[in-house]
């Protein structure tokens, strides 16, 4: 088991390169199994995440080999339309292999998906969406098998939400689907459009994303292509929240500054000066960060849920009271048990979070129970006073890469721990 062990207290300042987008990655390397050739992706993150999807592709039959951050992907001997329930456990986003391995395939068979402990991720909009190509689907006992009993032909399909997995799904069932499928509000996140731009890479018909309406006109087959990964926005805005607890400077290179835009006005709100390049962007924070009046959680372009844990934990020590209302997921204040052991002064009430600032955090012993809410914890114990201990980091290691070495090159005191359980022992690394 890992841990982070943190020295609060130092100003955060320097510069970062941003790691590849984990949700990009994950959606593209399963489409992988839709190319009957070798295909090379880089800017590809050393997270955990990617570490499990290599696994399902490698268990489907695809070579796979790794050198760095660049990932080669050889998908002419798939040989299997299963995924087992152990990979399937590893991360949700294993549920996007669905359309890829139904495209290829014809067929496919998979378990529940798991992931982080952040509330209910139903998949009927997946299973509805599948179901329109003419797919039967059978469910029985924790697992769902799926046949195509006559040739792919493309819909027209509108989401009752705008599912990003859901929209990814559809997109790789019908690239090599006969005629034209169209998805009415679609998801319009970046992830989508690179998943599209890399399709596209490989000969797909793609048009419409980040404009709600997707139209995929299917192609016969795929060839192999290079391609790299747009920089991970969450990961950027993560630092940047980091940067403005700890009243430091950050300068973040290899960025689209578009990507930000829906989480800047709130960093400007809190008092924050953010200085935009073509590739990168600079956050100066003041000495004392004003409340943020109300956060609420929008798909995009609107606030990311995937930001609500790191964002709240900068309004705790904001001065004044903040606002947070959580639209997407139910269960995503999981953190905040956890971060009232540094002294934050947070009620949550339903769907409402209301954070009332203070300047004097202290360390504490936590635990992380999902990813971006374990990533809130390690931000809290940058800002608080005196040593913090972040058990269970395996969910923050699913998508941040190196996230200790890269806050310890920006001035933070932080190591990372495997701890031996059998007998007590630590182990720095």
């Amino acid at each position: 088991m890992s841990r982070y062990v943190i020295n609060g207290g130092n100003r955060l300042y320097g510069e970062t390169l941003i790691q590849g987008s984990k949700n990009s990655i994950l959606p593209i390397l399963a489409a992988t199994v839709l190319i009957k050739g070798e295909t090379v992706i880089s800017n590809c993150p050393d997270i955990s995440d990617v570490d499990a999807t290599i696994r399902i592709l490698s268990y489907l039959g695809c070579k796979v080999t790794r050198d760095g951050h660049t990932v080669t992907v050889d998908s002419t001997t798939v040989d299997k339309f299963d995924i087992p329930d152990d990979l399937m456990r590893e991360m949700r986003s294993s549920v996007v292999f669905l359309g890829a391995i139904i495209g290829r395939t014809g067929k496919a068979c998979l378990s529940t998906p798991g992931g982080c402990e952040i509330g209910l991720r139903p998949i009927d909009l997946h299973l509805d969406a599948i179901q329109r190509f003419g797919v039967n689907i059978h469910e029985e006992f924790a697992k769902i098998d799926f046949e195509v009993v006559k040739p792919l032909e493309g819909v027209n399909i509108s989401l009752s939400f705008p599912s990003v997995g859901a929209t990814e799904n559809i997109i790789l069932t019908a690239c090599t689907a006969k005629g034209t499928t169209v998805i009415t509000n679609a998801a319009r996140e970046p992830e989508i459009s690179d998943l599209a731009d890399f399709l596209n890479s490989c000969g797909a018909r793609i048009s419409g994303t980040g404009e709600g309406t997707i139209i995929i006109e299917g192609v016969k087959e795929l060839h192999s292509a290079q391609y790299r990964v747009i920089p991970d926005r969450i990961v950027a805005t993560t630092y940047m929240a980091a940067a403005a607890m700890t009243h430091g400077k950050i300068h973040l290179k290899s960025v689209i500054p578009a990507h930000l835009a829906p989480v800047i006005p709130v960093f400007e709100e809190a008092g924050c000066d953010i200085s935009i390049s073509s590739s990168s962007v600079t956050l100066t924070a003041p000495p004392y960060l004003r409340s943020i009046k109300t956060i609420r959680t929008m798909p995009y372009p609107g606030f990311p849920t995937d930001m609500q844990a790191q964002i709240m934990a900068m309004t705790t020590v904001c001065h004044g009271t903040s606002v947070i209302i959580e639209t997407i997921f139910e269960s995503r204040y999981k953190h905040v048990s956890e971060m009232l052991r540094f002294g934050a002064k947070i009620r949550v009430d339903g769907r409402m979070a209301v954070v009332e600032g203070t300047p004097d955090l202290t360390g504490a012993s936590v635990i992380a129970s999902d990813l971006r809410g374990g990533a809130s914890l390690v931000l809290a114990g940058l800002a608080a006073q005196g040593t913090t201990t972040v058990d269970d980091i395996k969910y923050i290691l699913r998508g941040y890469e190196n996230m200790s070495g890269v806050l310890t090159s920006l001035g933070c005191d932080i190591v990372k721990e495997e701890r031996n359980t059998a007998n007590g022992g630590d182990r720095q690394s």
